[in-house]
């Protein structure tokens, strides 16, 4: 089944700007928060509590989720395109974040990601990959 080219974006930080980054099984060296496509008939919140479950073991609901109200639109990368409907070049992406008291342990999904890290803001928004990762760390932060 064709992904849906709608997505949410799930920046997961702490009270002092640490920031959660995961880095892409599919890309190696690609560090990203938390993304994931929307299932048929789910919202963007529904969307980002899954994602959040499936991609780091975190519950929503122990942490404060905030949706945004942001969305960005981008080109899909050349390397991803195979994974959507004929023709589909561009993607809708909805931001939440997800505030944590401190750095809490995530348990990973091995076939999505390789490895984690918790960084600065400044770090984490200039490891990112994606530029509208990287624009809404910097947007967490005031910057």
């Amino acid at each position: 089944m064709d992904k849906i080219p709608i997505s949410v974006l799930v920046v997961i930080h702490t009270p002092d700007l640490r920031v959660l980054l995961l880095e892409r099984a599919d890309g190696p060296g690609l560090w990203q928060s938390v993304t994931g496509s929307l299932d048929p008939g789910e919202t963007p919140a529904q969307a980002a509590v899954r994602e959040l479950r499936e991609e780091t073991g975190l519950d929503a609901a122990r942490f404060r989720l905030t949706d945004w109200q942001l969305q960005y639109e981008f080109e899909i990368f050349e390397r991803w395109r195979h994974r959507y409907a004929p023709g589909v070049t561009h993607n809708t992406e909805h931001v939440f974040s997800l505030s944590v008291p401190d750095v809490v342990p995530v348990a990973l999904a091995p076939r999505e990601h390789l490895s984690f890290v918790w960084l600065p803001w400044r770090e984490a928004a200039d490891k990112c990959f994606s530029w509208s990762n990287a624009a809404a760390i910097r947007r967490l932060a005031g910057a």
